[in-house]
């Protein structure tokens, strides 16, 4: 796919550098490799999913959303001749910058990122924002950087060396007045550069008190599905229809809330939230109710004829 991502927002661009060789991976294609379902691509698409433009640098391959694409020459030449050739194809103030190995970035780093740069001291000075992981080592592929001096420096470095092809990153950001932001979650720097690191992040996404987000995200970027969820009042409303009506009754009720919501269409978090309220208020007339006949919760009423099905008898008025 190959497109203007995210209309309307033009906070920032976005390169996403996805051409490496994956070596260390047995020249596996590294942004194909899944994580909880998703490649790896996918996976930081997400995270920069509000930029106006999104460029991916390498090879064309199907994504979740529509990016530009482009190619460093030579194929291959390094992470510093592939930001050259996608910062050329930005056209905002700011550029994220994240490379594609990245199974643990989110849009909170990036706004992170961005925060820090407006907010930092002598802000219209300073010429990006770069992350530091926990022990305290810079990470250039996780930053924002401000779209004039970057340009610039890419363009005298090429003329200082006559490529961009083959030199280190440390070039570039030693000629940048960089602030360094601390990642609030540790792993957001994580980088999947062998199999022994796609076997830990996997297993992390399973991890309870991971796995519910990861399981969500996943789930809206398959559907294509752009709206907050707000998980703890889904559960609770889950809970309320499958005790308090019968078990079946909880995934069918959250199904048809999310219809609901998709139906009012435009108000995203809020139209759930009404579609909630309207379920968990007769979920709860429902219960005063089999309660003033009687009837527990969940369970058929007496006299229930033997073609009733256990577990799908709703209590209620004979």
């Amino acid at each position: 796919m190959s497109a203007k991502s995210a209309p309307g927002s033009d906070a920032y661009d976005a390169v996403v550098l996805a051409g490496g060789a994956g070596r260390r991976l047995g020249g596996v294609d590294k942004a194909a490799v899944p994580v909880g379902g998703r490649p790896l691509l996918d996976r930081v698409l997400t995270a920069c999913g509000g930029a106006g433009t999104t460029v991916v640098v390498g090879g064309r391959r199907a994504t979740a959303r529509p990016v530009t694409w482009t190619r460093e020459e030579p194929p291959g030449g390094g992470p510093l001749a592939a930001l050259g050739a996608g910062a050329r194809e930005t056209g905002a103030d700011l550029v994220v910058v994240l490379s594609v190995d990245l199974p643990f970035v989110d849009r909170a780093t990036v706004s992170a990122l961005v925060r820090a740069l407006d907010t930092a001291e002598d802000a219209h000075q300073v010429e990006g924002a770069m992350l530091v992981d926990a022990g305290g080592r810079d990470q250039p592929l996780v930053a924002v950087y401000r779209a004039e001096p970057l340009r610039r420096e890419l363009a005298l470095l090429e003329t200082e060396y006559g490529t961009l092809a083959g030199l280190p990153l440390r070039l570039l950001t030693a000629e940048l007045d960089l602030v360094r932001v601390t990642a609030a979650a540790p792993t957001a720097s994580f980088d999947c550069d062998t199999w022994e690191d796609i076997a830990t992040a996997r297993a992390r996404i399973r991890e309870h008190g991971h796995v519910l987000d990861e399981w969500i995200t996943a789930v809206k970027d398959e559907l294509d599905v752009d709206v907050d969820v707000d998980i703890p009042l889904l559960l609770d409303l889950a809970r309320d229809a499958a005790h308090g009506i019968a078990r079946p009754a909880a995934p069918l009720t959250t199904f048809l809330v999310g219809y609901a919501a998709g139906r009012a269409g435009g108000e995203g978090p809020e139209a759930v939230a009404e579609a909630v309220r309207k379920a968990t208020a007769l979920a709860a007339r429902w219960v005063a109710e089999s309660q003033q006949a009687g009837t527990p919760p969940g369970e058929a009423p007496s006299g229930a004829g033997p073609d009733d099905s256990p577990g799908t008898t709703e209590a209620g008025p004979s």
